[in-house]
């Protein structure tokens, strides 16, 4: 027996507003997205668990939509802030609060391009009660009820939340209405919530800089780097935050270690305008390391590296040599649907030359001595860390032919996800085993070399972040990542 269709009841629709300045658009599209998910909060409090509705429940997403009708040239030095052809573009706007000095850049530099006003109003895109609640403090879903939640709210959809922007496969029904963001708000928002399950901090703490690594030993150096930091007033950070959303703020501040860590445990040493460095620990295997990427991409940070560990192929190296990739052989097979092995994942040389001054700097060495600790060449990353263990000749010959000095199973992902979506992307490695010369990852190989490099390991990462923080967008953000048709919006 079907069910009687109930009637929607939505907050009040009103007509799109056009603003001439990205503070008016911002406070408008805050505005919206705040009645909306209050309106759905209430409504889900409302609810009686025990009780069949009678109503159904919706609100939707802000959209920022606009329309240029002239090919006119601008300034295209900066890879983003314009469009490239007359049309209509669009994008649906989640967190305004999160990503307010975001929107305001990508605002200010197309209303500046182009001379027009953007429009600001509703979508046809309703959001779903589990992400509406994300940003209503206090806000939960109490289950079970006695009735399906999809039945009075909408629910995310996986039909529409997808990277068909960012992989450039949008379908040609689409062409009326051109994508203004790499991201729609759905798609931010699925990212949103699987962020603070995987790291068990909130998104709010997370920095523009982000470090990735594979190994638990630089969570405290980290942290022992952070409470230096807080100890000195001129460093400009301002908290440490640890798993759990622990924050301190001065260099004695108590953290305590959960009894139960999460997948990928994170940190973060906070600055102002989300300047500071978050790190995050990935563990082994191309698969978390492309899931933290497709996370953390929504936020568009400014940079990404990754600092781990690698097996080194060269005789010639050293445990506690560095590898500064300039090449990915890619055989962990985590991109292949969405980025063909074909494609090519080029240095950048802003990142290139920002972590050579850093290990400069950090180690002390200059010019041909620093060779005798750094070698710059092709990394391989496979997805069997047992590789060694299977019929070798033809991944050796594989490696030799492609000039690889050594090999992970995290910096191609890591890579190849920085260049999918378009965030400025680098890595450094540290030596820790030799499998092909006899000297395999076993306990008491490590030197006081290795225990030295490893631990200057983590601040040439660091340093190099507070390099590119310095460093202007239109340069750190490179045109090398653009495709032939991009968003406006980084």
């Amino acid at each position: 027996m079907n069910k009687k269709k109930l009637s929607i009841q939505t907050p009040p629709i009103p007509q799109p507003v056009y603003c001439e300045t990205s503070k008016a658009a911002l406070a408008h599209i805050s505005k919206l997205y705040f009645e909306g998910i209050n309106f759905l909060a209430e409504k889900l409090a409302s609810v009686d668990a025990d009780q069949e509705p009678t109503e159904r429940f919706r609100a939707f997403y802000p959209e920022i939509r606009v329309k240029t009708t002239s090919y006119s040239k601008v300034d295209s030095r900066l890879s983003y802030g314009y469009v490239n052809r007359p049309g209509v573009y669009a994008t649906t706007i989640t967190r305004p609060d999160l990503f307010h000095n975001y929107l305001t850049e990508q605002l200010d530099l197309l209303i500046e391009n182009h001379g027009i006003a953007v429009s600001v109003g509703l979508s046809e895109t309703p959001i779903p009660i589990h992400f509406a609640l994300q940003g209503v403090e206090g806000a939960s879903i109490n289950l079970p009820m006695e009735f399906p939640l999809r039945d009075v709210f909408d629910v995310p959809d996986l039909n529409t939340t997808n990277d068909h922007i960012v992989n450039g496969v949008r379908p040609n029904s689409d062409e009326d209405c051109f994508p203004l963001a790499p991201f729609t708000a759905q798609r931010i928002d699925y990212s949103l919530a699987r962020l603070s399950h995987y790291t068990a901090t909130d998104v709010e703490h997370f920095q523009n800089h982000v470090l990735f690594t594979n190994y638990q030993f630089y969570v405290g150096e980290f942290e022992a780097y952070a409470r230096e930091m807080l100890a000195d007033k001129n460093s400009g950070y301002t908290s440490f935050v640890a798993t759990g959303n622990q924050e301190i703020t001065d260099q004695d501040g108590s953290l305590t270690v959960p009894d139960k860590l999460p997948q990928m445990p994170t940190y973060h040493l906070k600055r102002g305008d989300r300047g500071g460095i978050t790190l995050v620990n990935i563990g082994v295997g191309p698969s978390n390391a492309k899931t933290a990427t497709d996370h953390i991409a929504v936020l568009r940070p400014h940079a990404w590296l990754m600092v781990g560990h690698c097996a080194g192929l060269r005789n010639s190296q050293n445990l506690g040599d560095y590898v500064l990739a300039h090449a990915y052989v890619r055989e962990d097979n985590v991109l292949d649907s969405d980025l063909p092995n074909w494609i090519p994942i080029p240095p950048l040389a802003e990142v290139q030359i920002a972590l050579e001054t850093a290990v400069d700097d950090i180690t002390a060495l200059k010019g041909y001595e620093l060779k005798s600790i750094l070698r710059t060449g092709t990394v391989a990353s496979v997805d069997n860390r047992n590789w060694e263990l299977r019929e070798t000749s033809g991944p050796i010959m594989r490696l030799s032919q492609s000039r690889a000095i050594a090999l992970d199973m995290e910096s191609a992902a890591i890579a190849a996800n920085g260049f999918r979506f378009r965030v400025p992307y680098g890595t450094l490695l540290c030596v820790s085993d030799k499998p092909l010369h006899g000297e395999l990852k076993l306990p008491g190989m490590a030197s006081d070399f290795y225990t030295t490099q490893v631990a200057r390991h983590l601040k040439i990462g660091i340093r190099t972040m507070e390099i590119l923080r310095e460093m202007p967008p239109e340069r750190l953000h490179s045109r090398k990542l653009r495709s032939f048709e991009e968003t406006a919006f980084r």
